[in-house]
């Protein structure tokens, strides 16, 4: 039981952060928060992200370049463009790394205000940093593991991040349903997202790309979204105003 626990805890911590600061944060900036606050938030994304951890300037940008050029050949994960998962993963790290490190140009509409954390990045990113996560997690197993098929769980606490990632961007622009008729593949996952937290809303997002709320629909249930109103109601960020398009 301590396992599944621990798994669900890295599973949804790891992918609120991904929600909350990778994506709607940096990528989008819905809201604003302190720089003070912004560095708590790198240092949790990284102990919740353990050994995936991925920094909110690569993700930032990548995620920019995704809504810029969906389901086209410069789309960094596009289903329509990689002839499965495991290619369309590869070429992700590919591009991050590449961004992250500086070996290609990046249009400036990309990195317009994206946070950075350059010297924190170099060590969370690190080889050092992933294999402690994962040294750490092999001795949780170690002491904590009361049947075999626990240990079927211990790949996904190396790989949270791109497990996530990989739902929403190939699951997400192939099953699903869609609100709105657009000119992607993009889909909406599950009518109440009990999964990814708001993030499998993927239809509604590509259609609203600047809103906090990825719901829509009433039972269309965003539980990052309503994390985000909390925070802004105890002044931890400050939620944007939403503009009314007249």
């Amino acid at each position: 039981m301590i396992i599944v626990i621990f798994v669900l805890v890295l599973w949804y911590g790891g992918l609120f952060f991904q929600s909350f600061f990778l994506h709607r944060y940096a990528a989008h900036q819905v809201f604003t928060m302190s720089k003070t606050m912004e560095r708590i938030t790198f240092v949790l994304t990284w102990i919740f992200q353990g050994s995936s951890y991925l920094s909110a300037y690569g993700y930032g940008i990548m995620h920019r370049m995704h809504h810029a050029y969906t389901d086209t050949e410069k789309d960094p994960h596009s289903p329509s463009h990689d002839p499965n998962m495991f290619a369309m993963m590869w070429k992700t790290k590919t591009i991050y790394q590449d961004i992250n490190l500086q070996r290609i140009d990046v249009d400036q509409r990309f990195t317009k205000n994206v946070p950075q954390w350059a010297t924190f990045d170099k060590f969370a990113g690190s080889r050092f940093s992933r294999l402690l996560w994962i040294g750490l997690y092999i001795l949780f197993f170690v002491y904590f593991a009361t049947a075999w098929w626990q240990w079927l769980l211990l790949p996904m606490t190396f790989l949270m991040a791109p497990i996530h990632g990989v739902i929403i961007n190939w699951f997400g622009h192939i099953y699903g349903y869609v609100n709105y008729q657009m000119k992607n593949t993009s889909k909406n996952l599950f009518r109440f997202d009990f999964l990814m937290m708001g993030e499998g809303y993927h239809n509604n997002h590509h259609k609203y790309a600047s809103r906090a709320n990825f719901g829509i629909k009433w039972y269309e249930i965003d539980m990052t979204y309503l994390i985000i109103r909390v925070l802004d109601a105890v002044g931890v960020i400050q939620l944007k105003p939403i503009k009314v398009r007249k």
